[in-house]
């Protein structure tokens, strides 16, 4: 992978697989769950979102059976997966830590100068 951000869906079909394998329909809850219902998963986008962690070797095949005459895929967390999602979650963990620290600080009024002039944000 590269050092961006994960996109949103990724990161939660990732730490939805992060503690069990689960097939389609339960990633998709496991998603809804985890993002408090801001994010519900249509069936196309999912398996694409799949196919493509399945290309860059994040995720794995854990299951493959015919059920019904349809072919359903259990899928797990692959190694890489694995590392690609610590990554972010200390990503995050940190960005959060600093926020809540300049939060606190703004609180109290010690924020003074820092050099911010509440002009536009570039990032």
């Amino acid at each position: 992978m590269n050092d961006q951000a994960l996109r949103e869906p990724t990161l939660l079909i990732l730490t939805a697989l992060a503690d069990a394998p689960r097939h389609g329909y339960a990633i998709a809850q496991e998603v809804e769950q985890i993002s408090q219902g801001r994010l519900k998963m249509r069936t196309g986008t999912l398996y694409g979102a799949l196919e493509r962690l399945l290309d860059q070797e994040l995720i794995a095949v854990h299951d493959e059976q015919v059920v019904d005459g349809r072919r359903r895929r259990s899928y797990t967390l692959a190694p890489q997966g694995r590392e690609v999602l610590a990554a972010e979650a200390a990503r995050i963990a940190h960005t959060a830590q600093e926020a809540t620290r300049r939060l606190k600080l703004g609180a109290t009024g010690a924020a003074g100068a820092t050099g911010t002039t509440g002009g536009p944000v570039t990032a």
